[in-house]
């Protein structure tokens, strides 16, 4: 049985390309996810399908990276399946491991996606590094500013307006509000236990 995975790493990416290839490969059931790849991502559709595949199935991806994001972790789901008796298949870079140049392949096509990506993490700390020599920092900017923060230690240290409402009067959300006021949160746990 032909089982297909396809994955996108943003909600706003499209899954209909690698929908339509694994259909027209003959997969006759498709697992679906808008998952990061970044190495120890959870991804339940893969496990799902994972966990769905027994010996003698293919899975079936458009392209080998759809697997993770690090050689080590493609490389064990590879011989994960390998040893179930699964064979895998990537369309796009032809590659099926039922065979030796099959197996071969998916090493060194593992190997060249791996290299590619420390590039670009490499490029992306350059670049980070010299935004910072010019005086910029990178990262989103701050939900809660100083004087919100100043605003929101005097309500809790009020302690008459509840945290929920502190949060909204601040504009986030009640988990944005304990990153910041960690101490916050202790003192809710510890009256709910009380």
């Amino acid at each position: 049985m032909l089982i297909g995975y396809a994955r996108v790493s943003t909600e706003d990416q499209n899954l209909d390309l690698q929908r339509d290839a694994l259909k027209a490969a003959g997969c006759t059931r498709i697992f679906e996810e808008k998952e990061s790849g970044r190495a120890g991502t959870k991804r339940p559709a893969l496990e799902a399908a994972l966990d769905f595949l027994r010996a003698e199935d293919q899975l079936v991806v458009w392209k080998i990276d759809r697997l993770g994001r690090s050689l080590r972790e493609m490389l064990d789901t590879a011989h994960m399946l390998q040893e179930r008796g699964v064979k895998l298949r990537s369309l796009t870079e032809q590659v099926d491991t039922e065979t030796a140049t099959g197996r071969m392949m998916f090493n060194f096509l593992g190997t060249i996606a791996e290299y590619f990506l420390d590039l670009n993490r490499e490029r992306t700390l350059a670049g980070l590094k010299a935004a910072v020599a010019r005086g910029r920092k990178g990262g989103r900017p701050r939900k809660i500013t100083d004087a919100d923060l100043e605003a929101g230690r005097a309500m809790l240290a009020a302690g008459t307006i509840p945290v929920a409402e502190i949060a909204r009067r601040l504009g986030v959300s009640r988990k944005t509000f304990y990153l910041y006021f960690p101490q916050a949160r202790a003192r809710s746990q510890a009256r709910a236990e009380g």
